[in-house]
């Protein structure tokens, strides 16, 4: 079932749903286990929403109720590079105490054939890459990206954007196995990007 669902509530975050487009199909994908997440209405959009319509569904919530803000839903938000960047700064002058997030495949690169990191500087505060796997072979049985080149674009993302956000970080999910965790911090520290695992919400 599809819906116009642009903005949901996580416990004490707001998470902006742009999109159900993405270049990967991750095993672990929670779009594979329903329509919605967290008791949310419907997360696969009839379209896709306006810069306007996004921002205007935060005037229907007690922003004093929330702390962080999240690109995050039912796609990759960075598929709209530009509009996060404009939704980001406007949500940043409206706000100025909320920390912004943005949760990414670290694919954008890829998706617009062009250097994107730059957009993100003084849109978000916190950038969570989800790296997936410590090594190309299994990330691309994990992620199933669109491009064979996928791991490579993915960590030199994550190196750009540490020139443009206040936090990067990483992500694994704890459905992986202990060696690819292990690979996944060699990687981190490699890198000088914080490494998170995170339990795998179904």
């Amino acid at each position: 079932m599809k819906g116009l669902t642009f903005v949901y509530a996580v416990h004490d975050n707001l998470y902006i749903n742009l999109t159900n487009r993405c270049p990967c199909s991750c095993t672990f994908c929670i779009r594979h286990n329903g329509d919605g997440a967290y008791g949310s209405d419907s997360l696969w959009l009839e379209r896709e929403p306006t810069c306007e319509e996004v921002l205007g569904e935060f005037d229907k919530y007690d922003m004093s109720k929330f702390s962080e803000i999240v690109f995050c839903g039912y796609g990759e938000p960075m598929e709209r590079a530009e509009d996060v960047a404009f939704i980001g700064k406007e949500l940043k002058k409206r706000y100025p105490d909320k920390l912004i997030r943005l949760n990414t495949n670290g694919l954008s690169d890829k998706i617009h054939g062009k250097p994107t990191a730059h957009l993100l500087k003084g849109a978000v505060d916190i950038v969570s890459i989800s790296l997936n796997s410590g090594n190309e072979e299994d990330y691309n049985k994990v992620t199933r990206p669109k491009w064979a080149d996928s791991f490579e674009a993915m960590l030199r993302f994550a190196e750009d954007c540490k020139e443009y956000v206040p936090k990067v970080m990483f992500t694994v999910v704890d459905v992986i196995s202990e060696r690819e965790i292990n690979e996944s911090k060699v990687v981190s520290e490699k890198l000088g990007i914080p490494l998170r695992i995170r339990p795998y919400d179904s």
